[in-house]
């Protein structure tokens, strides 16, 4: 959905200068929100994913949010240019390529970004390097970097792996600090402007790793709630690059808790167990070993539940109880010792008689209460600064307001299967594919005013892929014209066939000259 902005001003590429209409955008309608904010947080999310052997890059999956949706094409009305058309310089001028190569060199800007989704796990996008003055900027869609699925601002542990491939980072992880994108889709997530701009630190590379477990003032110490143990992790986060390892729960047995809660535990015990659960409630002195009346026999089994199967709860003193279960004749016969009428467990944990034709069991249970340990491992991760982004792979140039049915190269990591099933593509390398945009919509996603590409490029995995204009095979370089948001199988035959991106026009630009503007600096 298009707002109408004022056009006026000059910006030049930086290597290819070029007069260009660009809107007067205020910056306070480009929301900017931090990913990693201090330089410690910024080494704690590389160490999160160097950590274990990067064991949580390997892992991850990809991004499987607003991935496959129906689109359609538009033959009118939908998206349109808001100004002239232009570009912003690449690391070198292009010259159009064309769809008759056959053999494509792949651009090295191209990566993918890894991030924990709202499922708390690991997941990863495809994304671009970008040229800016700092050399430090990062696109792809927007739901790559926003969380649009638990609505908190942006996704976790953001990083940008250019040439990833299989756990190798050959040119460093850059952590993003700063995601910038359009007021509408922060505000409304709105399809039309799903794409985001992300500046990212230094690249850095470990240059060794050291795990040690958790120091004794840690592994040592028992808390009597998670609420304590939640702090005192969230302390050692504080002060560590690293931290691998859980909270875990751990039964006290010394405290029997009066009533069960979410921080205690009913534990099947044995009889001297329960007879020392007993202490402190007055019942040190209670005698068990006497055989019950007839009349106190009546009276408990008018309140058992006689059905085969049927259980009963009788509390015993605070915190402890029995259980009592009908069962078959077979598992009472099973029983260690004993007779035809009463019988023994071999761990003394379980009681069984007979009454009334029946057959019955009885375990003891003490409501215990729960602590928690931290266990884990400190991960120590010396790393060494790579510099920027833009001084290792390069960065795309950006092009805008382009007519629609120009030839696009899309390069990404398409993954996952078609509906039919089919698996055309694994994620791990990267793939391109050509096409000439045409216009498209995807009501789904609050989307009019798309553009399209025939692509096979399946949904998972492909979502953030850069759309290239004026493509040079040669310099692998281009101009970023377009984001993957989505894929559609358009006639139905169960095979995957658009991919669809927003529009780029002037708004977009005015988000990417304001991003454009901020450092990023150094993280060691």
């Amino acid at each position: 959905m298009k707002r109408t902005l004022a056009l006026g001003g000059i910006a030049a590429g930086l290597l290819a200068s070029a007069a260009i209409a660009a809107p007067a955008h205020a910056a306070d309608e480009i929301p900017a929100i931090n990913l990693a904010n201090t330089n410690f947080a910024a080494k704690q999310v590389a160490a999160f994913w160097y950590g274990e052997n990067k064991a949580n890059l390997i892992n991850a999956t990809p991004y499987n949010v607003e991935t496959t949706i129906p689109t359609r094409h538009v033959s009118t009305g939908g998206a349109s240019a808001d100004s002239k058309p232009g570009v912003v310089g690449s690391s070198g001028d292009q010259k159009p390529a064309t769809a008759t190569l056959k053999n494509i060199n792949l651009p090295k800007t191209t990566g993918k970004v890894f991030f924990i989704g709202g499922d708390g796990k690991p997941h990863w996008c495809s994304a671009t390097a970008v040229q800016s003055g700092y050399k430090n900027l990062v696109a792809t869609a927007g739901h790559c970097v926003y969380d649009t699925v638990t609505n908190k601002e942006t996704l976790d542990k953001w990083v940008f792996i250019p040439g990833y491939y299989q756990g190798k980072t050959p040119w460093g992880i850059y952590v993003g600090k700063t995601a910038y994108t359009h007021y509408d889709y922060d505000v409304y997530e709105d399809g039309d402007r799903d794409y985001a701009f992300v500046t990212v630190y230094n690249g850095v590379l470990p240059t060794s790793v050291s795990v040690d477990k958790v120091k004794n003032w840690v592994d040592n110490r028992v808390f009597d709630t998670r609420a304590e143990a939640e702090k005192a992790r969230k302390d050692l986060e504080l002060k560590t690059t690293g931290w691998a390892g859980e909270i875990v729960p751990v039964v006290d047995y010394k405290t029997v808790v009066r009533n069960r809660h979410d921080e205690s535990k009913r534990e099947y015990v044995n009889i001297f167990d329960f007879l020392r659960a007993q202490e402190g409630w007055g019942y040190e002195n209670r005698t068990f070993g006497n055989s019950p009346s007839q009349q106190e026999v009546d009276e408990l089994a008018a309140k058992l539940n006689q059905a085969r199967g049927g259980t009963t709860d009788f509390k015993v003193s605070r915190g402890t109880g029995v259980t009592v279960t009908r069962i078959s004749h077979d598992e009472f016969s099973s029983a260690k010792y004993g007779n035809d009428e009463f019988r023994v467990s071999e761990d003394l944990k379980t009681f069984y008689f007979a009454y009334n034709n029946g057959w019955y069991k009885v375990t003891l249970w003490v409501n215990y209460d729960i602590d928690y340990k931290l266990r884990g491992h400190i991960v120590d991760i010396a790393l060494k600064d790579v510099g920027t982004l833009g001084s290792n792979v390069g960065g795309q140039g950006l092009a805008y307001n382009q007519k629609i049915g120009t030839g696009i190269f899309v390069f990404g990591y398409p993954s996952g299967s078609h509906p039919d099933g089919n698996y055309a593509f694994t994620g791990k390398t990267l793939k391109w594919a050509y096409g000439k945009t045409f216009k498209a919509a995807a009501p789904a996603m609050k989307a009019e005013e798309l553009v399209g590409i025939k692509s096979s490029f399946t949904g998972e995995g492909s979502i953030g892929s850069s759309w290239l204009y004026r493509y040079s095979s040669t310099k692998r370089l281009g101009y970023l014209n377009g984001v993957t948001i989505a894929v559609s199988d358009t006639d139905g035959n169960k095979r995957i066939d658009t991919s669809v991106s927003p529009y780029f026009d002037g708004e977009t630009l005015a988000v990417y000259q304001y991003a454009a503007k901020f450092a990023s600096g150094k993280i060691v």
